[in-house]
């Protein structure tokens, strides 16, 4: 029986514990890849570049950009056997013209909803995952040779989790949603 969707997202979590033993596999990693090159985009702009770390030494150097010693955050990362950097790209023509007139950063948009297509294809295929939005961009950049013109968004930490599942903490839908006027 396949999982749904509403089972998926039920199920999914983010996994701040990964088993350091076990590589992900190359053909997960790229069933990922392929399933956010689908993911939507205002005007079909695609401003994203994904980053996949995998090499050690390499990833050693992220995971340094991704904890904060001071606040004690983010440790995790140096367990995550995989490292995926969603990295800005620009946009086209018509979502910057759009962004301008409407007043909004469409990218902004459009990468989490990428982050959100890896995530949850991640999960269907047994790995845990957590984005971070916390991290040292210039010590990131350097990391990946990232050029100036370009801005890392997030991080996405994957690999097999060893963390235990966790009951999800969520509003009650009639706090989130209304029906034909905002209530």
């Amino acid at each position: 029986m396949e999982t749904t969707l509403l089972e998926l997202v039920k199920s999914r979590q983010s996994d701040r514990a990964y088993d350091t033993t076990r590589p992900v596999e190359q053909e997960k990693i790229d069933y990922l890849l392929n399933v956010v090159r689908l993911a939507p985009s205002a005007c079909n702009a695609q401003p994203w570049k994904f980053i996949v770390v995998t090499d050690p030494a390499i990833k050693k150097q992220t995971a340094a950009a991704i904890a904060d010693k001071t606040l004690g955050m983010n440790h995790f990362a140096f367990q995550a056997p995989v490292h995926i950097v969603v990295v800005e790209e620009d946009a086209n023509f018509t979502s910057k013209a759009g962004g301008l007139i409407k007043r909004k950063h469409f990218p902004d948009t459009d990468l989490g909803i990428a982050a959100s297509y890896i995530t949850l294809a991640a999960a269907e295929q047994g790995l845990g995952t957590c984005i971070v939005g916390w991290f040292d961009e210039k010590k990131l950049r350097k990391a990946l040779s990232i050029p100036d013109s370009k801005r890392p968004y997030l991080v996405i930490t994957l690999g097999y989790s060893t963390q235990s599942a966790r009951d999800k903490k969520r509003k009650d839908l009639e706090e989130i949603a209304s029906f034909n006027r905002y209530k």
